[in-house]
């Protein structure tokens, strides 16, 4: 047997701590960028959108040096940097990416667009060394695609022309839309409600009652009733917080940006007044990263507002890092905990163990946006803005694809398809003719024309084997093949699986190569279906399918021949 000759192994220096070393220069140096920063687990996230914003990177010292300020372990720091997909983690040996990035969102309704022709342009006119191309999913700008995304800009209708003149601005600073600040809303009668409500005039059971009897419901996607929510989290023992869903990452919607970019108080007022009812200590927003121009209105408009005289509870805004999978409420929580965005083996309601383990009201922007006006005109008001006495409330639709006038479009909850595209939309793009359509993104299914008579609400869809979420409304024309939006989509879900459960890991990946293969076997596609749906742990694995159930169940001529085949 072989002898180890002595000193083969160089002993480890017991006076220094166990992995990567780091100097004192570079703690300094992260130190000296986060300022006042507390150094918390839960500010993890915050802290490596500062290094990523600096320096357009993430050193792998710089993780050891965030890791000895945190008091964490490296790897529970490099684990959430390299999770989020707008943090670029540099090791050692390895090549900085280029100091500038452009993104161009792929999805369906960009794709529709044009942005696979754009993508390949802006790598033919710019500099490898100095610019960096990549595919993105949506942006959250579907209706005005294709797009790109250059720092914190936005550039809309997006042409190689007018992203190359972007890069000699300021990258730096978002551009505002005009927008109702704090002054203007209020003006307008804006914290009237809250008023009441700190006033005692609107009690805590009232409010809850009004919330019911209006029907108002979570338009995030779920759609549970608001006020069944507000009594869960009142019974649960305090302390109590509050979250707010600002990520809103389903490709083909763009409504709650729409709505923040215009009138941001409605939002905040409405947060308000529900962790008043609900008795919450403090609201957390969770507004996604693609969204610089409502990260910086939201930053002013709560330094605003609590600024102010008016009573607020303590805002806090978090700012999401390119994870599709953190607009579901469990693993949003995780990520404002400063961790990977996993979802949880969760209770049957996030109210009983929530963020920090204590019992939390999670709502959507848009949900709690209706608040102040359901409070003020009442229950009746809202309810019976619906299509017919079998809907109630208004919804914002999500609108995008081969119709002549993309966009928000504010309309009756309930409201037929058809009337929509034609009420709303102005009718479908020149020389297209309606196919098929999306009822809510990517998740929600893709059905045909003729079903374009059925109410556009929740209850609708789900007997159909698809769902409404979000209202992320994306039509299709005689000029589209439903396969390709089908493998467009499921690209899209096997690039946002978290990867912690096989069935969606695997299945999304197997789904994907099956469609490119062109393969026409339905009962293979039937089974992966089948354990995908049982067996992911959250909605992204089951639901990431219905494409593809919907491409076989109407369209088999797109599902055996096509463009590409």
């Amino acid at each position: 047997m072989n002898e180890i000759a002595p000193n083969t192994f160089k002993r480890r220096d017991a006076s220094l701590p166990k992995g990567r070393q780091t100097s004192d220069a570079a703690v300094a140096e992260i130190d000296a960028l986060l300022g006042d920063m507390p150094r918390r687990r839960d500010m993890v996230i915050e802290a490596l959108h500062v290094i990523q914003d600096r320096h357009g990177h993430i050193l792998a010292d710089a993780i050891a040096a965030l890791a000895e300020l945190f008091r964490l372990a490296q790897v529970e720091v490099y684990e959430v940097a390299s999770f989020y997909d707008h943090f670029d983690v540099v090791r050692e040996g390895d090549t900085p990416p280029p100091p500038v990035t452009i993104r161009v969102p792929t999805g369906v309704s960009e794709e529709l667009a044009g942005a696979f022709d754009l993508i390949e342009a802006l790598k033919a006119a710019t500099d490898p060394a100095q610019v960096r191309i990549l595919p993105s999913p949506c942006i959250g700008q579907c209706d005005d695609a294709p797009s790109a995304w250059i720092g914190k800009r936005v550039v809309r209708h997006a042409t190689v022309e007018t992203v190359l003149a972007t890069l000699d601005e300021d990258l730096t600073t978002p551009v505002l839309p005009a927008y109702q600040d704090l002054a203007a809303y209020r003006a307008d009668g804006g914290y009237s409600v809250l008023s009441r409500v700190l006033s005692g005039e609107i009690s805590a059971d009232a409010a809850t009652e009004t919330m019911s009897d209006a029907g108002l419901r979570g338009l995030g996607g779920a759609g549970f009733p608001a006020g069944k929510k507000w009594g869960f989290v009142r019974a649960a023992p305090g302390p109590r917080l509050m979250t707010i869903n600002g990520d809103e990452g389903e490709p083909g919607t763009f409504k709650d940006r729409w709505w923040l970019e215009s009138k941001p108080h409605r939002m905040l007022e409405g947060a308000q007044i529900a962790a008043r009812v609900v008795g919450c200590d403090k609201i957390y927003i969770y507004m996604r990263d693609e969204y610089p121009a409502v990260l910086e209105i939201l930053a002013r408009e709560i330094a605003a507002l609590h600024a102010s005289d008016i009573d607020t509870i303590p805002m806090e805004l978090r700012r999401g890092a390119g994870a599709y999978i953190c607009g579901e409420e469990s693993a949003m929580i995780e990520s404002i905990e400063g961790k990977r965005g996993l979802p949880r083996h969760k209770p049957p309601f996030i109210a009983q163990v929530g963020l920090f383990g204590l019992p939390t009201l999670n709502h959507n922007v848009e949900t709690v946006s209706w608040i102040p006006d359901i409070l003020h005109h009442g229950p009746k008001w809202f309810a019976d803005q619906g299509w017919d006495e079998n809907h109630s409330g208004l919804r914002s639709f999500s609108v995008s694809g081969r119709v002549k006038a993309p966009g928000v479009k504010l309309a009756p909850a309930g409201i037929p398809l058809i009337r929509l595209i034609e009420d709303y939309c102005g009718g479908m793009a020149e020389g297209h003719t309606f196919k098929a359509f999306f009822p809510g993104g990517a998740s929600g299914g893709i059905f045909p024309a003729a079903m374009a008579d059925r109410a556009m609400d929740f209850g609708t869809w789900e007997a159909e084997g698809g769902f409404i979420g979000s209202h992320a409304v994306v039509i299709l024309s005689d000029q589209d093949s439903v396969r390709d939006a089908a493998l467009n989509t499921m690209k899209f879900f096997r690039h946002e699986s978290c990867g912690q459960c096989t069935p969606c890991r695997s299945g999304t990946d197997k789904m994907v190569r099956l469609l490119e293969a062109w393969e026409t076997e339905a009962d293979l596609y039937n089974d992966l279906l089948q354990v995908m749906g049982d067996a992911s742990i959250c909605g992204l694995g089951q639901a990431a399918g219905n494409c593809v159930k919907h491409l076989m169940q109407h369209f088999p001529e797109d599902f055996t021949a096509g463009s590409g085949q």
